[in-house]
Order: structure tokens, then C-alpha cells, then sequence
């Protein structure tokens, strides 16, 4: 089969063998598979990314110099099962896969692992434990992005965040998009998007977010001067004192207003530093995006703020299934995210095209053309 190949840092397009599933594995005819920003990190920084991953315990990521098929965002229709399937679904249907994968009794992130070749082929193996059929109403442009669509609903899931509170999406390329089409599908009201890029805050008004502008902070209407809350604090005593019973939570809530929801979709040096800076006070802060150098914040501002700071990363198999049910109910349409369809052989110039914004968010591959 054809495929592309990853191997330090050069991507080339090559015929290797077709994979046989084993037990309990089923083989994908891809018909789908998106390029995400994991991918384009691990490209140059695999090795880094490694030595992360093996601080927690999983030594088979990918390493610059091995020979990796990368591609874990994908959609396929069922081409052969291995020995002890349940062979649950017909060859031909349409299916989308958690991307892990058994071999043994060891477990490998399927497109990340060269014990685990992705779907930046004509084939693909998934685990049958791990595989979902998509509805017949989805098309695979809509399917193929249940993956990323999952790191968004776990992010929203991190942030607990409601229907009433303002959420403010930093950085407008592909997963900040799908946080955005997550959120709206979550029923949040109000969605302020930012960008570098003027294609891409369009992009995220496409998707659903209320405004995008350049510049999101001076407008978002919360405190931003530890004095306003000084002053707030005290005019609530002074009135609540003269009321009998002295309600004390009205006053706690009056001198504790909650701020925003922040999410961080860029994943670069500097950025939490500059959210923390200008974000209001008692805002909530997501880091979704992946930055792969080391980096610096204040925690004398995050604490004069008292900024809650949480890291988001993957999605467990529930919320993957969860993606995949919003998409087939209609309650979110990710179209406007995919901005090009390319052959495999276009892939390694469409890596170079990623690696800079501009008017591109997701781009998908397509093996069959």
C-alpha cells in the first residue's frame, strides 16, 4: 500500500507492506485522515514529546529517528477482521476508532507510536474494542473529525464551565475551532474568539463564537483593578450592615465575582504568561494547546488574581463516543473547519503549509483519490 513516511523530520511518500490485523484487530480501508497540530509538533520535536510521555510511564512514542506512519484523526470503512473478532459490522461500513491499539499486553497511541503505524495510508489496523460505526447520514469529511472533536469536549469538560459564563477561546487554528463548535453545542451563550490571523477569527465566527476580535480583553466586562473590588466589598457592607440578619453570602458574592472562562488553543512560549497578565480576576484558564519548549508564568500575579489554572490533554473513551453522538444528532456542524481536501501525495506539502497560520485550519487527506 501506499503511505507516508516520517523519519527525522522528512516526510516522503513510499509503498510498504499492507497490514494484516491480528486477534482481536480490525483493518480500515482510510477514506479520511486529518493532519492535526500533534502531528506537526512531533514532526520536529518527537523526542521531546517522548521523554514527556516516558516521565508518566509510556516509553513507545515516537522518536525522530524511527520510521513512523503518522495519523491518528480518521475515518475508514471496515476492510478485514483479524482472528477472534465479533465481526460486529458488515466489510464496507463506515467506522471511526479510539486511536490505541493492542499488541500483546502492551497498549500504543495509534499514528504517535512506530509500534502502531497511522492512517496516513491506505490502510489502517484499529483495535475492534475501540471502534464505534458512523452513522449513515455522516460523511467522512464530518467523521474523520471525531478525534479532535473529543480533545475539545474533554477540554470543556475540564473547564466545568456553564451556560451563563463567558468563555474566551485564545488562538483560532483547528482545536481551538472545535472548542468553540463544542462550547456552542454545550449551550455557552457567549464565545469571544482571537486570533492572529483575520481568515481564522472568521473561521471562528463560522463555528459559532459571538464575536472575534483582535483584541479580546478591553470589552469582556469584568473586573480587571483589585480596587474595584476593594470598593465593591466595602459598599456591600455598608448596605447589608443595615439590613437585619446580615446576610453574609450576599456580601461573599458580591466581593467575589467569578470571571471568564479562558481556553488556551495557541501552545507557545509567553502565552499563559500573557493570559494571566491581562485576563480578568478569578478567571478559570485551560491550557489545551501543546507547547513542546519550556516556559515561564508570574505565580505572584496568577495568586494576586487568583487565576485557576488547569491543563487539558486527550480525552478519554467516553468523551470520544460522546463527539461522535453530537455529530450524528446534528448538534454541531464542524464543516467550516475543513478548509482543504487533499491525495496522499500532496501530504508532506501540506505539513509545510500547516506550520505557518493563515486562511488553512483543517486540512483532511483522502487515500482513495
Amino acid at each position: 500500500m501506499r503511505a507516508v513516511i516520517s523519519e527525522k523530520g522528512v516526510l516522503s511518500v513510499t509503498d510498504v507492506p499492507t497490514p494484516e490485523p491480528g486477534p482481536g484487530q480490525i483493518r480500515l480501508r482510510v477514506t479520511r485522515a486529518g493532519i492535526c497540530g500533534s502531528d506537526l509538533h512531533a514532526r520536529h520535536h518527537a523526542d521531546a514529546a517522548a521523554d514527556a510521555t516516558a516521565e508518566i510511564g509510556y516509553t513507545g512514542f515516537m522518536r525522530h529517528d524511527q520510521r513512523v506512519i503518522m495519523g491518528h484523526e480518521f475515518t475508514g470503512t471496515i476492510d478485514a477482521y483479524g482472528p477472534g473478532c465479533r465481526r460486529r459490522w458488515p466489510r464496507g461500513r463506515a467506522v471511526v476508532s479510539v486511536p490505541m491499539i493492542q499488541h500483546g499486553l502492551d497498549v500504543h497511541l495509534t499514528g504517535l507510536s512506530a509500534h502502531a503505524p497511522g492512517a496516513y495510508a491506505e490502510y489502517v489496523l484499529v483495535d475492534e474494542a475501540a471502534t464505534f460505526p458512523v452513522p449513515r447520514h455522516v460523511p467522512p469529511d464530518v467523521a474523520a473529525l471525531t478525534e479532535p472533536l473529543s480533545v475539545a469536549r474533554r477540554a470543556v469538560n475540564r473547564a466545568a464551565i456553564t451556560r451563563r459564563d463567558t468563555a474566551v477561546v485564545i488562538g483560532c487554528g483547528p482545536i481551538g475551532l472545535a472548542v468553540i463548535l463544542m462550547l456552542r453545542a454545550s449551550g455557552v451563550r457567549r464565545i469571544i474568539a482571537t486570533d492572529l490571523a483575520p481568515g481564522r477569527r472568521a473561521l471562528a465566527l463560522a463555528c459559532g463564537a459571538t464575536s472575534a476580535p483582535e483584541d479580546p480583553w478591553p470589552d469582556l466586562g469584568f473586573a480587571t483593578d483589585a480596587s474595584q473590588l476593594f470598593r465593591a466589598g466595602l459598599t456591600a457592607l455598608r448596605t447589608l450592615r443595615r439590613i437585619p440578619g446580615f446576610p453574609w453570602q450576599a456580601v461573599m458574592r458580591a466581593a467575589n465575582p467569578r470571571g471568564p472562562v479562558i481556553f488556551e488553543c495557541v501552545g507557545l512560549p509567553g502565552v499563559i504568561e500573557q493570559i494571566i497578565t491581562r485576563t480578568p480576576i478569578r478567571s478559570r484558564v485551560v491550557v489545551v494547546g501543546v507547547c513542546m519548549q519550556p516556559d515561564t508564568f508570574r505565580p505572584t500575579m496568577a495568586s494576586n488574581k487568583e487565576i485557576d489554572l488547569r491543563f487539558s490533554s486527550g480525552y478519554a473513551p467516553p468523551e470520544f463516543h460522546d463527539a461522535l453522538r453530537l455529530l450524528a444528532r446534528r448538534r454541531l456542524d464542524p464543516r467550516p473547519l475543513v478548509t482543504d481536501v487533499i491525495p496522499l501525495g500532496s501530504l508532506p506539502a501540506a505539513f509545510d503549509l500547516l506550520s505557518t497560520p493563515g486562511r488553512h485550519a483543517k486540512i483532511l487527506v483522502d487515500p482513495t483519490r
